[in-house]
């Protein structure tokens, strides 16, 4: 009997473990920019500078679309997963932004990427 509860608490709390593993809510602000740029500059000192000043048009140049999008916030660049990169096309090409879309994502992180439920533009003011 001592066995089976004991075996029966291991399984559990593998389970729990695994479970709590899983893909984390999350909440971002940051800079909208194509994958195939920000692979380019990434390691660049002024990446931040660059993800802020990154012009909506070279983001849905057809090379850079077809790369997929991400979100520079707080240091860390975040993959969207093909749902949210769906959503960026979409938000990109409706905004009149020209240069540095700010967007607020709501998903579920997974590594670095992000499964995207809502993505909506963040209006910043003229600097």
């Amino acid at each position: 009997m001592t066995r089976k509860l004991f075996a029966l608490g291991l399984i559990l709390t593998v389970a729990f473990v695994l479970y709590a593993q899983g893909d984390k809510s999350v909440k971002l602000s940051g800079y909208l920019i194509d994958n195939a740029c920000s692979m380019a500059h990434a390691k660049d000192a002024d990446f931040a500078e660059r993800a802020k000043k990154h012009k909506t048009s070279c983001a849905l140049m057809p090379p850079c679309e077809g790369s997929g999008y991400a979100v520079y916030s707080d240091g860390k660049l975040y993959k969207l997963d093909e749902a949210g990169n769906k959503s960026a096309t979409d938000l990109l090409k409706a905004t009149e932004t020209k240069m540095g879309v700010m967007v607020a994502v709501e998903g579920t992180l997974d590594g670095d990427i992000v499964h995207i439920t809502k993505i909506t533009e963040v209006k910043v003011a003229a600097e």
